[in-house]
């Protein structure tokens, strides 16, 4: 199938960019760069079997981790299946018993929740925010696999030095990177997935329940999708172009959204765009600022 090219429509003018959108680097460990920094290094091997708590009306896992890899794989289990690996970087001895210390992973299960979180000074109460750090001496990274059952809600993210995958889970879904890529495959269910610093991908098992919004900054969004699709479409980018394997029609744009400031009234658009594929359904948001976005037909 052959992919079609769509307009990009900024206050009504047809816009084509050609320039390649810029991903960011998404690797793990940087070996060399770690080791003249933190010339000890020390690894620990974690595994837990985590319950749901009884009588819940509906099931959850939240993982929020900082440095490292996210893993999650929706499976036939009625458990959270947890492996980690904990590495820890130091300069020095001392500092590396301070980081023993002050990292930990913290694992509570509540409100038909297990959630999974790695605490430390940097962390501020509002669990969204961090806290300004001078040089600790350490860093401590957790590299995660879960095993999760199939039908399970799921808010998973880190911020540096790994990327994050999540394959054939069910449920609604957030999930959050910076720096490192996002990948969900043969997923159902609705949500959202954004990341900074990363191409994002998204294959879909069964069209989209509901609402859905897929967003990077520096990286390519590529949306797979079954069968003909049935949905609205909201697209945006700065420095890329738009592709489609579906035919689809424009749909009107939306009026800008105004507000009063000196007496005078501001309209501002938010450079997105509109299409239909089918007969229309639950809008999809695809976002990014440096990139292409890509709906694909799913093989």
């Amino acid at each position: 199938m052959t992919s079609r090219r769509l307009r990009v429509v900024v206050a009504g003018l047809a816009l084509a960019f050609a320039m390649p959108g810029f991903a960011g680097r998404a690797g793990l460990h940087d070996e060399d760069h770690d080791i003249r920094r933190f010339p000890i290094r020390k690894t620990e091997e974690i595994k837990k079997t985590l319950p749901f708590p009884g009588g819940a009306a509906s099931r959850k896992v939240v993982l929020d981790n900082v440095w490292g890899a996210v893993s999650v794989e929706g499976a036939d289990v009625d458990a959270v299946e947890l492996a980690a690996v904990r590495t820890d970087f130091a300069k020095t001895e001392a500092a590396y018993l301070k980081g023993r210390a002050e990292v930990t992973l913290d694992i509570s299960e509540k409100d038909g929740a297990v959630d999974i979180y790695v605490n430390g000074p940097f962390r501020c109460r509002d669990r969204n925010h961090f806290r300004e750090q001078h040089d600790p001496g350490y860093e401590v990274h957790y590299d995660f696999t879960l095993r999760v059952p199939r039908r399970v809600d799921l808010d998973v993210s880190t911020v540096l030095a790994g990327n994050v995958e999540v394959r054939g889970v069910e449920g609604a879904f957030e999930v959050g990177n910076v720096n490192g890529r996002v990948r969900l495959a043969d997923v159902a269910g609705q949500g959202s997935a954004h990341t900074v610093n990363g191409r994002l991908d998204v294959g879909f098992r069964r069209p989209p329940a509901g609402a859905c919004e897929f967003k990077t900054v520096n990286g390519e969004v590529r949306l797979e999708l079954p069968g003909e699709p049935a949905a609205d479409f909201r697209l945006k980018t700065f420095n890329g172009d738009i592709y489609s394997d579906f035919p689809v029609t424009y749909l009107p744009a939306r009026a800008a959204a105004s507000t009063r400031r000196d007496g005078k009234y501001v309209y501002k658009s938010d450079r997105s765009f509109g299409v239909r594929a089918g007969r229309g359904g639950p809008e999809i948001r695809l976002d990014t600022l440096n990139g292409d976005i890509l709906i694909k037909k799913a093989n």
